[in-house]
């Protein structure tokens, strides 16, 4: 038994799906284990170093865990996108998409160590949790979600005693598969629901600017809708729009404003609202602060001349309606 694996009856044949874009290209060598340990303060559970060394990270075929509790995605179990290797922008000791960035940037809380992806790309993730085992133990592992009110902790969901449990018992998507009403569900909130306060009253502000701002706004949630099959809103070239669209509305009602300002007034915008307001399914704080520096770096959003702050350059600001125009036609 001291030889025992933990999966040493587990078929790996057809547990990792083809997509390798999670996937590190680093070997998993006991040096490089060790290294990743150090960095991150934690020894890795004996299953999750059987596993990465059988595909340093990936997207599992049966990517769903069944829970008892409900979540900000479902009612009855958690997604997950990947399981994180070691090495690579996708690491679990990345500098840029790792467990020490979730922690410190991202609200996740500092209790061990983020290692699973969920749909969500940043609202929710799965952890390994030492706080009952300390460091050197055997970690749960749980589910933490981060889409909570201003000032209250993250949502933690027990989910397994240990990694190996949570790997027995992942399941396919297709037990739970609800896409369709819910993309359903998401477009008639996208087309109907109310406007939170704050938005509400910067598209009633928008007046010559944009005066089809409502329209615009929600035009632009059902294409995003149309294309991942929810609202949430992510680092791509339509989350990117709305953002830039909020960041405008706001400017035009409000005057320059500064980064700090900004980033704790967006989440009244299109994060937190009433159960059916206009809004989206999730909030990671990372995204909207790298597409803001993004724009000051590339000289959209620039400090404005008269007072403090920052406003679009006029350049950029007139392809922003321009976009939009394409949005209410």
């Amino acid at each position: 038994m001291a030889n025992r694996t933990c999966f040493e009856d587990f078929d790996w044949n057809g547990f990792w799906d083809d997509y390798d874009g999670y996937t590190g290209s680093e070997k998993v060598t006991d040096e490089r284990i060790a290294d990743t340990e150090r960095l991150l303060g934690y020894k890795l559970p004996r299953s999750y170093i059987e596993l990465i060394r059988t595909r340093n990270g990936g997207s599992p075929v049966n990517s769903c865990f069944p829970t008892d509790e409900p979540n900000s995605w479902a009612d009855d179990h958690v997604s997950i996108t990947s399981i994180c290797g070691i090495g690579g922008q996708w690491g679990i000791d990345s500098d840029d998409l790792g467990s020490r960035r979730m922690i410190d940037e991202w609200g996740y809380p500092d209790i061990g160590i983020v290692f699973g992806q969920c749909p969500s790309a940043g609202h929710d993730a799965i952890m390994f949790d030492y706080s009952e085992c300390g460091p050197q133990g055997e970690p749960s592992v749980i589910h933490v979600d981060v889409e909570v009110g201003e000032g209250e902790e993250p949502v933690r969901t027990p989910l397994a005693e240990n990694f190996e449990s949570f790997i027995r018992g992942l399941v396919h998507e297709h037990v739970y598969d609800t896409s369709e009403a819910d993309k359903l569900a998401d477009l008639e909130t996208a087309r109907h629901a109310l406007f939170t306060p704050l938005l509400r009253n910067l598209c009633d502000a928008a007046d010559t600017l944009l005066p089809e701002a409502e329209t615009v706004l929600r035009r632009l949630a059902e294409r995003v809708i149309e294309e991942k099959g929810f609202f949430s809103l992510h680092a791509d070239p339509l989350s990117h729009l709305m953002y830039d669209l909020e960041f405008l509305l706001y400017v035009h009602a409000k005057g320059s404003v500064s980064i700090e300002v900004y980033l704790a007034d967006y989440e009244k915008i299109l994060v937190f609202g009433e159960a059916g307001t206009f809004k989206t399914g999730g909030y990671a704080p990372g995204f909207v602060a790298d597409w803001l520096n993004e724009r000051i770096g590339s000289g959209n959003i620039a400090e404005a001349v008269a007072g403090d702050g920052f406003v679009f350059d006029d350049g950029y600001k007139r392809e922003v309606l321009r976009q939009a125009g394409t949005y209410h036609d």
